[in-house]
């Protein structure tokens, strides 16, 4: 449902909503930005510069600081990218979040958990499940290639148009999609994706991925989907193979986004994992790289191993 709403940047720079922005940065804590201000010195930062950076803002002369690029190593050996944005540009981008979720959130799908006010993880493997009780035992397991640095940004600025009427926002938002990312000394432009590592970039993939929840529910299909994460369930592997197909083509042509083949497949849902967990038969179970992955953890964080039935108990997934 499209809302007018054409004064959106004077809600984003209400006091109101800049402490509440301010007090989600602080409390996420995190490490500087290109600037090297940290958390603690960033209220004298504020006093000092607010009144002007708010003046660029209104007059649509901000320009947000590329992001800081780090790589976080994965327990399998590969490598994670990170962008760092500034704790100023986290505090702009959360207040821009805080308006525009009410505007998105009626929109978006019931089959949609990721990143949302009230939605988790374990709600969505829960409807997995429900899914596969009900006969839909194989999953179209489609795997997105590297999805947060490959939106494109007209298809998604498209898609925000049409129901953000505030120019001036836009274009912030437009400007913080191209502000680049700091690498080795180089500052390297943003051509594609989202600000991944800001409180903006799961809204920007969700208000982008509903594109995709609605294309599905309009073709009748049962679907899970946890940000780029999702699986549609059928009842034949003729069926899954048709549908990703016809999914794939859907989100190549129409999104502009990029399938890994070589990580998405058809098969019963026994043999695919979701969000770390299988199902197989009424039962919902951890798969061995996500086992290995949180024992790992236990034991960094108590110096012991638990067992697996203490862990089932903790996540409470039976």
């Amino acid at each position: 449902m499209e809302q007018r709403n054409d004064d959106l940047l004077t809600a984003v720079l209400s006091r109101d909503n800049l402490l509440q922005a301010w007090a989600r940065v602080k409390s996420n804590r995190g490490a500087p930005g290109i600037d090297g201000l940290t958390i603690g010195e960033f209220p004298d930062y504020l006093r000092a510069h607010w009144a002007d950076t708010r003046e660029q803002l209104v007059g649509g002369r901000y320009k947000p600081q590329p992001v800081r690029r780090v790589e976080i190593p994965k327990p399998d050996g590969g490598i994670r990218l990170l962008g760092i944005p500034t704790v100023m540009d986290r505090v702009i981008q959360q207040a821009i979040a805080q308006v525009l979720t009410p505007i998105f959130e009626p929109q978006f799908s019931d089959s949609s958990y990721g990143f949302r006010p009230g939605r988790n993880a374990h709600q969505a493997i829960w409807r997995v499940r429900s899914h596969v009780k009900d006969g839909y035992r194989y999953a179209v397991d489609i795997d997105l290639a590297k999805f947060f640095d490959t939106v494109n940004h007209d298809v998604l600025m498209n898609i925000l148009g049409r129901s953000v009427r505030d120019k001036p926002l836009l274009g912030l938002i437009g400007r913080y999609l191209r502000a680049g990312v700091l690498v080795g000394g180089h500052i390297e432009p943003s051509d594609v994706g989202t600000p991944q590592g800001g409180p903006l970039s799961p809204l920007l993939a969700n208000i982008l991925l509903n594109q995709l929840d609605h294309e599905l529910h309009k073709r009748g299909h049962r679907f899970v989907r946890y940000a780029d994460d999702m699986v549609i369930l059928v009842k034949s592997q003729k069926a899954g193979e048709r549908v990703m197909q016809s999914i794939t083509r859907y989100l190549e042509n129409t999104l502009k986004l990029k399938v890994n083949t070589a990580k998405s497949k058809v098969d019963l849902m026994s043999k695919c994992s979701f969000l770390g967990f299988t199902i197989i038969g009424k039962k919902i179970r951890w798969t061995d790289k996500s086992l290995a992955k949180f024992k790992r953890r236990v034991k960094e964080l108590t110096g012991r191993s638990w067992g697996v039935s203490m862990k089932y108990r903790l996540y409470k997934l039976g």
